[in-house]
């Protein structure tokens, strides 16, 4: 069995990404890294070509600017670095997410198991959305708790962007998510923890491929209600990246809740009375 892992990342130092920490975090299991490397103003290339392991593939693109139509341009590098995998898994991992040294055994064991059922596409994980610092948490069905990050590679898929899969069915007049089954392990993502002027300098450039305007990002301004304190460890590759801030990440205690958020906070309420989990999945849950 051989796993492959890929991404891509464009202007990865000048948004602030822990990108060369993700890729380090899942090296010990897997037989090739592809990095697709858009073309860029900063030293994305020659950090990643610094890491110097022989696992990493490095494929150059140059995205193309004037597609700006619900993120498809994100879907279109995703697939240029996965249609060079040539593992029996493709393991997608963005460059603010890291996987813990605990948990790789997991996703190891999880790609053996399923290996010969035909019909597990896809393996998900669970996530921590950490916000603010490294002490802090989100939890609301507004924050995907659980997503599908690695991809049979002998099956026909697709993203329309960069965050999940389509299967093509129907011989292919139609599509649908993946049929995925769960590793046990988790996804910590770091995007959020990066600072403000990072995280709006990357909003500034990327909104455009959605069509959408920019909108300055405050951190403050979000419902408190939903940070939650982490307790447990981070995985080793992320550590020295980490703010040092001390304590759960504090909301502006005078943030009007905008629509989104009640209606966030009711499916909250949802959850707890009747044990329901109301987050987006871009899966199809197999039973075990």
């Amino acid at each position: 069995m051989n796993i492959s892992a890929f991404t891509f990342i464009r202007n990865g130092s000048i948004f602030g990404f822990p990108f060369v920490e993700s890729i380090r975090s899942v090296l010990p299991i897997v037989d090739e890294f592809l990095v697709n490397v858009g073309e860029g103003q900063d030293d994305t290339l020659e950090r990643i070509r610094a890491i110097g392991d022989p696992k990493i593939r490095i494929v150059e693109s140059r995205w193309n600017d004037r597609m700006k139509a619900g993120g498809y341009v994100y879907g279109q590098q995703k697939m240029i670095a996965q249609f060079n995998c040539t593992g029996d898994w493709a393991f997608y991992l963005e460059g603010d997410e890291v996987v813990h040294e605990n948990d790789l055994q997991k996703i190891v064991d999880a790609c053996r198991t399923h290996l010969g059922d035909e019909r597990v596409e896809a393996l998900t994980f669970d996530y921590l959305h950490f916000y603010g610092n490294a002490n802090s948490y989100l939890d609301s069905p507004g924050w995907y708790r659980r997503e599908a990050r690695i991809i049979r590679n002998s099956i026909r898929s697709y993203a329309p962007d960069g965050l999940f899969w389509h299967v093509p069915a129907d011989r292919g007049r139609v599509s649908r998510y993946p049929r995925a089954a769960h590793t046990g392990a988790r996804i910590y993502h770091y995007g959020w923890v990066r600072s403000e002027e990072e995280m709006n300098r990357k909003s500034e450039n990327v909104q455009k491929y959605w069509s959408n305007n920019h909108k300055q990002i405050d951190y403050r301004e979000i419902d408190q209600s939903i940070i939650r304190e982490f307790t447990g460890s981070h995985p080793a590759t992320i550590r020295e990246w980490l703010p040092k801030e001390k304590g759960i990440y504090q909301a502006n205690p005078a943030h009007v809740l905008t629509r989104r958020e009640k209606k966030h906070r009711l499916m909250l309420k949802l959850e707890r009375l009747f044990g329901l989990e109301l987050s987006k999945k871009h899966f199809l849950p197999l039973k075990p």
